[in-house]
């Protein structure tokens, strides 16, 4: 009996040491923890200006990544750690989730929306930045909006939330649009600058920056109505509440006490990336009433 009982209870031991240590279960998810251990916080970025990329001295920058930067120092503080160090991990439109999920990194630093799907997977905090989707084309091209787009070449950014919008448009217009994806955004914009596409649908913010860091910005021009409205919030890891709870009290503290409004204006109202780009955009409506009722679930 005893011999049975011990065999019993070593085969339970080896069990609960499977389960904790596979990906994406408690164990794995415990991010305090994880940087606890090795005094690191990893931060996934993408190249997508001005919310993050890496600038001519070949540093990360950006909007999202100062947010984030905030909130390490908060995990800095909390956790008693003064010599945490940051790690950047590179990613795009596709491995952004897998970074998050995986445990690669511990908070993606993008601009990635928040929607009611992805929340199924992954978690966010409270929106930094609402953009809508509209398309960059030549002006030469004489595309002002989505009715001429008949029959034409439009790319967009692969896994981003635009392809379904696009093709809804497409499909109730019946515009026969042909539709190409681009790895990242440069991509997607290098192929009109080409003249590979007629189109490059995408969110506004993002369609400016490029234009705005292009050889010749005055051959292009932003149009279109409107498709949606994308709220765009840091990620994080699903069913982790303690991480989640102190990235939450951050933001609300960078907001209440006025940090997230000044470092708006610096990123959007004054000159970036040594005095080259000026975006001039004053915080819109939806933000500015966003911040004023804070919370992670958006409208979808």
């Amino acid at each position: 009996m005893k011999k049975n009982f011990l065999i019993c209870r070593g085969f339970l031991l080896t069990c609960i040491l499977l389960i904790t240590t596979l990906p994406g279960l408690s164990g794995a998810a415990d991010t305090l923890t994880k940087i606890r251990e090795n005094q690191v916080i990893t931060f996934a970025y993408l190249q997508a200006a001005p919310f993050s990329y890496t600038n001519e001295d070949n540093r990360v920058n950006g909007y999202s990544i100062d947010l984030c930067l905030k909130i390490a120092a908060a995990v800095k503080k909390e956790l008693k750690l003064p010599n945490l160090k940051i790690q950047y991990l590179s990613v795009d439109s596709v491995s952004r989730f897998s970074s998050i999920m995986e445990g690669k990194a511990d908070i993606e630093c993008g601009a990635t929306t928040n929607t009611a799907e992805r929340r199924t997977r992954v978690s966010f905090t409270i929106p930094h930045f609402f953009s809508s989707v509209r398309m960059i084309v030549k002006k030469n091209k004489g595309i002002r909006n989505w009715q001429d787009l008949k029959g034409k070449t439009i790319v967009t950014t692969k896994n981003a939330t635009t392809l379904e919008l696009v093709n809804a448009r497409s499909n109730v217009r019946a515009l026969n649009i042909k539709l190409l994806e681009g790895q990242d955004h440069e991509v997607s914009f290098h192929m009109v600058e080409q003249e590979q596409a007629d189109a490059f649908a995408m969110d506004d913010i993002l369609l400016y920056s490029l234009r705005a860091k292009a050889k010749n910005p005055e051959e292009f021009i932003v149009v279109g109505d409107p498709l949606s409205v994308e709220p765009y919030s840091l990620m994080l890891r699903k069913d982790d509440a303690a991480f989640k709870n102190l990235v939450d009290r951050e933001m609300m503290r960078l907001i209440t006490e006025g940090e997230f409004e000044k470092l708006y204006k610096d990123w959007f109202t004054k000159p970036i990336s040594n005095k080259q780009m000026n975006l001039a955009m004053p915080m819109g409506f939806l933000l500015r009433d966003s911040i004023r009722f804070p919370s992670d679930k958006t409208a979808d």
